[in-house]
């Protein structure tokens, strides 16, 4: 089967982009925007633009971590995706499920400057991990499968739980508390690590349609063959791709990408985005957010725990809904200081009071309407 058609084109006048998924998801990329309120105006009008094309097609845009009735069914058939198949088929079905059956929001920040202080890459590294369970216990909106429960708040989460995790794990474990920036050492250090012992997902070959890779090959073990094994020499621009291969919650791309939070109804997306640029451009929103967090790690011998615990209970384990509570009224605050649009500031104090304040997430109005 061919590229599926897009129901619009792939470039907005704004500057941002329209791309198709492997099982036909639409993603929706915004152009760089320097405000909060920049990105609400401009992304809200690409996105009801996008919504009068889809309806026009007869089709109706659906915010969902995990499509909830349609089994997974891969759409485009390019070398890349055939190959991202193959890769995770080695280990169940899980991989199939991410690539076809998954949405997400998908907050990028800037990456921060070499200072020590809140600014500074390490810094906001470590608290984007630390927050990471909260954020996805605060916006999971994947509680079915098939139409019926699956005992998790965020399945989505849960099928990247299941994969391979020397890509879809975070590189290392970001410590918290006093003395935390030390004790971590430079992020870059873990993330180059974690790249190159990130088995090769695939190897691109412009002249075939087959870009499988050798099971169990990473991309130091290529570095190391340097074309003296069955791969040609790896170059620069194969280091590229592979980094696009790597799936952690928090990816460095020169700026970071939040990738744990599943995808929200309607206009939802711009919560998540102002409560994580609340929480990491503003100092104190950030100590407190930070602080907020450790009790949600200091419990927990496993670092993949937290990511757990939050995708399975959402904010009802008691730790969590504590950290996100906290977390919210940190990241209110800080709108008001960094004078967010009334319109953002309106759906964060909505969202809080909805959910935060009540233990619940999106997940628990699907589960709501399923029958028992």
């Amino acid at each position: 089967m061919g590229q599926a058609p897009h129901p619009v084109p792939h470039k907005f006048p704004s500057g941002a982009s329209l791309t198709l998924e492997p099982g036909g998801q639409l993603e929706l990329s915004s152009a760089p925007a320097g405000t909060l309120g920049e990105l609400h105006e401009v992304t809200g009008s690409d996105l009801a633009a996008l919504r009068d094309a889809a309806a026009a097609a007869g089709l109706e845009l659906c915010g969902y971590g995990l499509d909830p009735i349609r089994p997974p069914r891969r759409l485009l058939d390019l070398p890349r995706y055939a190959a991202m198949e193959k890769f995770f088929d080695r280990e169940g079905p899980w991989g199939r499920q991410m690539m076809c059956g998954t949405a997400s929001v998908q907050v990028c920040l800037d990456a921060g400057d070499n200072g020590a202080g809140s600014s500074g890459y390490r810094s906001r590294w470590r608290l984007l991990h630390a927050i990471g369970p909260v954020l996805v216990a605060a916006f999971a909106n994947s509680p079915l499968r098939g139409g019926k429960p699956t005992g998790w708040r965020s399945a989505r989460q849960q099928v990247w739980a299941n994969m391979d995790p020397g890509r879809t794990r975070a590189p290392g474990s970001p410590a918290l508390g006093k003395g935390a920036e030390e004790a971590d050492g430079d992020p870059r250090d873990a993330w180059a690590a974690y790249a190159l012992d990130a088995e090769l997902m695939c190897v691109r070959d412009p002249g075939s349609q087959d870009w499988t890779a050798p099971a169990g090959v990473t991309f130091r073990d290529w570095l190391r063959e340097g074309g003296s094994g069955p791969l040609r020499a790896p170059t620069a621009e194969d280091l590229d791709y592979h980094l696009s291969t790597l799936f952690p919650p928090v990816r460095p791309r020169g700026h970071m990408e939040l990738r744990m939070i599943d995808a929200q109804p309607g206009d939802g997306w711009i919560v998540p985005a102002a409560v994580v640029t609340a929480l990491a451009d503003d100092a104190r929103a950030a100590d407190a957010a930070l602080a907020a967090a450790e009790p949600v790690w200091d419990r927990s011998d496993d670092a993949h725990g937290p990511w757990l615990r939050a995708a399975q209970s959402g904010p009802a384990d008691p730790l969590i809904g504590q950290a996100s509570r906290r977390c919210f009224e940190a990241a209110g605050s800080a709108l008001t200081r960094l004078d967010a649009p009334a319109a953002v500031r309106r759906a964060v104090t909505d969202f809080t009071e909805r959910y935060v304040l009540k233990d619940r997430c999106p997940a628990d109005d699907q589960l709501d309407g399923v029958s028992p």
